[in-house]
């Protein structure tokens, strides 16, 4: 799984933060450049296909193998290359159909049909088999990969000369880097708009418990058989490992309906295999492009199945050359994921400290607005009440002696808020001078209107200030 994400996640950081095309050698912008333009570029992804070819070469002769299996368990064929070779023609005919209906209708609706049958087998094996021997090793198989996850990982026998390290973790983990260009392209493709952090919960902790779940029920079961002597899987599976399966599944209930159920569950991984493998490679060799034609993944859907009955037919219908073919794609594949992992962390840590710097140059100007706006409100007090006090000072001078300044602010209930000065009818000797409405000083005439909120700077004799100060003071709600 960490293959798969490290790859899934560089491409889709590369093609949908920084537009560049879906290929394995866009993933190296950060560290090459425009180099990956040229040769080196081209290399890259030149062993990304080689990689892909093999690993998805590897998985077609493997389910081939397997379906076999199942089919000389259920019926009298023989479990030979040619029934072999007959499924990887048949598995490619249906694909071929599976890619006429494209991504949503095609590799969505196998995948979401294979997921209910997987789900169906799953279960019946859980209840019909020890599930509580299988529950139990379930929690001690996750504790004790928890506990040894870091010594398990550097394990080597180089004093030793066991062959089952090789044949089984180390083909797994080539086999799984020579699936990674396949799968990080097809998780990319499909994983526009979503964060990192649902990204890596998606490919890498979900799929990781449910591999538990599935290898602890399935792999549980068959301990539990063979520890019971109730039938010697151990011995079948050393000589023909395709027909474990079928033969745990022989000694629960519903024996024919449970196998009939594998088969279709391998099949129907086959074809979305194959689909999702050919729309990848097409993409790979068409400079990125996101829906290659039919006829190139067409073409790469033979091509991969050619590749896997070549395998079948050179390794005499074993394992070994699919192994040997897996771990020769992994091995320079390897040396690009280490380098991928560079990459995808610069990409990052150039992108955060971005928006770091997006942030505080954002709280900045937020801060210089706050601290304009307030000097601005301080100073417009201040120049306000200066000219207030100018106004009144000039108002005055012009009244001499014999008049008094009025300052008297509207409100909405003030009486004469809605007419205009001469509807008012002040007494004589009374001059509304200036209106201040916000902002603004009006010089009023008869026609202009109060409003709430004016502020009237009126100079009026001594003797009618008391009637002027009435006439202010009335109210609409007194009236």
């Amino acid at each position: 799984m960490g293959a798969f994400s490290v790859v899934g996640l560089t491409l889709a950081f590369v093609q949908y933060r920084k537009n560049r095309p879906a290929l394995i050698s866009s993933a190296f912008y950060p560290i090459l450049g425009s180099k990956t333009d040229g040769w080196m570029g081209k290399t890259i992804d030149l062993l990304a296909v080689i990689s892909t070819c093999a690993g998805v070469a590897t998985t077609f002769g493997l389910s081939a193998m397997q379906i076999s299996g199942g089919v000389s368990f259920l019926t009298p064929l023989t479990n030979n290359i040619p029934l072999q070779l007959s499924i990887i023609a048949v598995i490619t005919c249906l694909f071929l159909f599976s890619t006429i209906a494209g991504i949503n209708k095609g590799i969505k609706r196998l995948t979401n049909l294979n997921l209910v049958f997987a789900g169906i087998l799953l279960l019946f094996v859980l209840f019909a088999g020890p599930t509580i021997t299988v529950l139990e090793s379930m929690v001690t198989t996750l504790g004790g990969y928890l506990s040894n996850v870091v010594s398990m990982s550097f394990t080597m026998t180089p004093f030793s000369n066991d062959e089952w390290l090789g044949s089984n973790t180390i083909f797994f983990w080539a086999w799984h880097m020579s699936w990674s260009p396949f799968v990080g392209l097809f998780i990319a493709r499909i994983s526009k708009g979503r964060t990192i952090r649902e990204f890596i919960a998606g490919v890498l902790l979900v799929p990781t418990l449910m591999a538990v779940v599935w290898f602890c029920v399935f792999g549980g079961t068959a301990l539990n058989i063979e520890i019971s002597g109730l039938f010697p899987l151990a011995e079948i599976a050393q000589s023909e490992v395709e027909l474990t399966l079928f033969y745990m599944l022989q000694n629960l209930p519903f024996t024919t309906i449970s196998s009939i159920l594998a088969v279709i569950v391998v099949g129907i991984f086959f074809v979305t295999s194959a689909d999702s493998a050919a729309f990848v490679l097409g993409s790979m060799t068409s400079n990125g492009l996101l829906n290659p034609s039919f006829k190139l993944k067409m073409l790469w859907g033979v091509l991969i199945a050619g590749t896997a009955s070549v395998l079948l037919i050179s390794g005499g219908g074993g394992l070994d050359a699919l192994q040997t073919a897996a771990l020769t794609a992994a091995l320079p594949f390897a040396f690009i994921l280490v380098f991928m992992l560079f990459s995808i962390s610069i990409m990052i840590a150039k992108d955060w400290r971005t928006e770091q710097r997006k942030a505080r140059l954002a709280r900045d100007e937020e801060l210089k607005q706050r601290l304009k706006k307030e000097a601005y409100e301080e100073l417009r007090q201040d120049l306000s009440q200066e000219w207030r006090d100018e106004l009144r000072r000039e108002l005055l001078a012009a009244g001499r002696n014999t008049a008094e300044m009025i300052h008297f602010q509207t409100t909405e209930d003030t009486a004469i808020v809605g007419r205009t000065l001469a509807e008012i009818g002040f007494p004589p000797h009374v001059n509304v001078s200036a209106i201040e409405r916000g902002d603004d000083v009006i010089s009023p005439s008869g026609s202009t209107e109060i409003k709430a909120g004016d502020y009237l700077y009126i100079l009026v004799k001594i003797q009618q200030k008391e009637a002027l100060l009435a006439i202010l003071r009335e109210t609409k709600s007194g009236l």
